[in-house]
């Protein structure tokens, strides 16, 4: 008797719908991703006071992003698990190259340059990371014992010192935490997660001690803004005066006075939170969670779905990854948590993060689209 999965909620039409499967595309995390993708245009063109250049631009992006979307979606998740020590591999020896003859720039040294492009290799290591730890700890049972707990810990701490070394501070969090999510999902006890905290905590005079004064300045910053508002507190305090300002209703569209005027730094990147809630106010905030948290639900689904352990652990943790991408550059912007130069996930102006970002969701489409027919 012939066996067929569960269809999918929110089926397309039967010409659309056929298209996207032979593309590997899950339907309602493409929706909801196409729809981030218009909020991005719509927010970039007022904090990009209306230069159609940066549309042009950020449209090229997300059209080369959601084309790699596609083709990794095709590719079989056994190829991944194949690969992911190689590509690990591979990335360490780029940020190696990194610190030795990589590109600096605004007092960071993060690019390589090849001569026909650049690019960021510490992108790349966003999501080898997970990949090398899910295909390890899938070679084992789980939970993990401690001898397999302490080698993926060395596996997360290598890329994550050699990316804060460049310095990246906010990338560096987002490797560890991607890391992380693995060890999560891999079904650590939440004693020995405590356990973890503690230590790392006890440890913050030697981390003070290690970070660059730019660092320790923003921490002071962030514990108190105010004691140098046309300085250091610049930034935090505009994108208060901006988020407050929106209230309930916001200014409307293209009415945000602290973007237009100049007074919140980094408009349409890191701080492009504060502008879309200045013209949207409460409502629409409330609304962009809800699409993120629409994107996050189905990526959750998709690793719950996946059929090996590899593709769990590795769907788990991207998904987790981009709830922490979510929540620090809104915690930073609102102020709750310290500025790490971490822009808003499929929103902000920029290239690397665009496409690292849908290269995830192109993983996840690849896992949940190459499930093998279950008997019912």
């Amino acid at each position: 008797m012939r066996t067929e999965t569960r269809r999918e909620q929110f089926e397309p039409p039967s010409a659309l719908g056929n298209l996207l499967r032979k593309l590997h595309i899950d339907v309602p995390l493409f929706i909801t991703l196409f729809l981030a993708a218009i909020v991005s245009f719509v927010i970039l063109y007022s904090a990009g006071s209306q230069n159609m250049g940066i549309l042009m631009r950020q449209a090229a992006r997300v059209g080369l992003a959601f084309g790699l979307m596609t083709l990794l979606a095709h590719v079989n998740p056994y190829q991944f698990k194949r690969y992911s020590a190689v590509l690990f591999a591979l990335g360490i020896l780029l940020l190696i190259a990194v610190l030795i003859m990589g590109q600096i720039g605004k007092g960071a040294q993060r690019w390589l340059d090849l001569g026909f492009f650049r690019f960021q290799p510490s992108e790349m290591i966003k999501i080898t990371t997970p990949m090398m730890i899910a295909w390890y700890l899938a070679e084992h049972s789980l939970p993990p014992k401690w001898k397999q707990l302490c080698i993926a810990a060395v596996l997360i701490v290598i890329p994550t010192l050699l990316i804060a070394k460049q310095p990246d501070l906010g990338t560096a969090l987002l490797v560890a935490s991607s890391g992380a999510g693995v060890l999560f999902f891999a079904g650590l006890s939440w004693l020995f997660i405590l356990a973890v905290i503690a230590i790392l905590t006890s440890l913050t005079p030697v981390v003070w001690h290690l970070m660059h004064d730019y660092q320790r300045d923003r921490v002071l910053t962030f514990l108190n803004p105010e004691a140098d508002p046309m300085g250091r507190g610049y930034h935090i305090i505009q994108s208060k005066i901006a988020i407050g300002s929106g209230g309930i209703y916001g200014k409307g569209w293209l009415g945000s006075t602290q973007s237009e005027l100049d007074f919140l730094p980094e408009s349409s990147t890191d701080f492009i939170f504060a502008v879309f809630a200045e013209e949207f106010g409460l409502f629409g905030c409330l609304g962009l969670l809800v699409l993120y948290l629409l994107i996050i639900g189905r990526c959750l689904y998709i690793a719950s779905q996946a059929q090996d352990t590899y593709s769990r652990l590795l769907a788990g943790s991207l998904s987790f990854t981009f709830f922490v991408y979510v929540f620090v550059n809104i915690g930073m912007v609102i102020g709750i948590l310290p500025v790490v130069g971490v822009p808003l996930p499929l929103i902000s102006y920029g290239g690397t993060s665009i496409v690292t970002l849908l290269a995830g969701f192109g993983i996840l489409m690849s896992i949940h689209t190459h499930k093998k027919l279950l008997p019912n």
